[in-house]
């Protein structure tokens, strides 16, 4: 017989039986807390994410010509936290080769489309997740392709398009005479909604762990509360 309750739906529990904060009515399951987040991956997230903001109030000023900061003080604020991005992102990467977590990021599509079934159809009668947190993997086969995909591609297109749209008046002496402006505007506004979309996506999917703010108090103390499966008998 299954060590699971008979009724729909029961209170989380860590494993010595204590309610977590914040804990809600859901599947029955008790939770084990694990230490998935340093103190540098939490600071580099937080850092991220302030700076997709920022860039983003500065940015759409420039180019949507709204009054928020002033068009000149949001230039140079564009640019200086420009700047910042960069040399964080250097220290980020450096970080993930040197610390081996890069190879949390490593694509796969063992479970890929179960776990997209999951995030359409399953969360929402309440189904546990395919695919758990754990310390030797922490992201599941499509987080892995998006964050990969966010920190390879998207990242570096949006800085070099803003170092390229930063360093207009040298084109001619990079080589790069023939390029439009305009056209190089539109690219990097592009990849600024592109990260503003992410970033609405991101905020919602941390508010699917099992309790409102599980995912977001994991990334300020360190600690995710991973729920364990109890296994029939």
């Amino acid at each position: 017989m299954s060590k699971r309750a008979s009724a729909s739906h029961k209170l989380y529990l860590y494993p010595d039986g204590t309610e977590p904060r914040g804990g809600v009515d859901k599947e029955t399951c008790a939770l084990d807390r694990l230490y998935l987040y340093t103190r540098f991956e939490r600071f580099w997230h937080w850092a991220q994410a302030g700076f997709v903001v920022l860039l983003g109030l500065t940015g759409y000023e420039v180019h949507l010509g709204y009054d928020l900061f002033g068009f000149q003080r949001a230039v140079e604020w564009h640019n200086t936290l420009g700047i910042a991005w960069l040399v964080l992102y250097a220290f980020i990467v450096f970080w993930h080769l040197t610390t081996g977590q890069w190879k949390h990021y490593i694509p796969t599509t063992r479970m890929l489309f179960t776990v997209m079934l999951y995030y359409m159809i399953g969360i929402f009668r309440g189904e546990p997740h395919p695919v758990p947190k754990s310390e030797r993997s922490k992201h599941n086969p499509l987080q892995r392709l998006t964050y990969l995909g966010i920190s390879v591609f998207l990242i570096p297109f949006q800085m070099l398009t803003g170092i390229l749209y930063y360093s207009y008046n040298s084109w001619g002496v990079m080589g790069f005479g023939k390029l439009g402006l305009s056209v190089m505007a539109f690219l990097h506004m592009a990849g600024g909604f592109a990260l503003l979309i992410f970033l609405i996506v991101h905020i919602y999917m941390t508010t699917t762990g099992h309790s409102l703010t599980a995912h977001f108090r994991a990334m300020c103390s360190g600690w995710e509360e991973v729920p364990v499966r109890e296994e029939a008998d």
